[in-house]
C-alpha cells in the first residue's frame, strides 16, 4: 500500500482516529521548511528523518519522550520514501508496532487536519 508495514496494515483513517484518541503516535519526517510551508498533521510530532535515530534512542540525550517502543506509531513524510525509511530505522531500534501511512496528502484526502508547526 505505502511502502513496507509489519503486522496491520494501518491506513491513514486509523492514524487518523487513533492520533485522535490518543492511542497512535503520529509523527511527521519532513525537513522543518516542508512543515513550516504545509502545516503538519494535527497532533503529530515533527521528528526530521535525519534526527530520527537520536531522538527515538531512549539512551541519546535528545530522546523524544513521547515515544514509547511498545505503542503505536505512524510516520508520514511528503510521498511516503522518507517515511518507509524512518519506519526501518524505528524498527531497528526496537519499536514493534511502526506504520507507514504514506504522504501528508494521504492525510489530508483522509479528512486528517492539519495544524502549524
Amino acid at each position: 500500500m505505502f511502502g513496507f508495514m509489519r503486522k496491520n496494515k494501518m491506513s491513514p483513517q486509523d492514524a487518523i482516529s487513533g492520533a485522535r484518541d490518543g492511542s497512535i503516535t503520529v509523527i511527521d519526517v519532513r525537513e522543518h521548511g516542508e512543515v513550516a510551508a504545509s502545516g503538519k498533521a494535527a497532533g503529530a510530532l515533527h521528528i526530521p528523518l535525519i534526527r530520527l535515530r537520536d531522538m527515538a534512542d531512549s539512551r541519546h540525550p535528545d530522546y523524544h519522550k513521547s515515544l514509547n517502543t511498545k505503542g503505536k506509531i505512524a510516520v508520514y513524510c511528503a510521498s511516503g520514501a522518507r517515511s518507509m525509511s524512518a519506519a526501518r530505522t524505528l524498527r531497528k531500534l526496537g519499536y514493534d508496532d511502526v506504520h507507514n501511512i504514506g504522504g501528508l496528502g494521504h492525510w489530508v484526502q483522509a479528512g486528517g487536519a492539519l495544524e502549524a508547526l
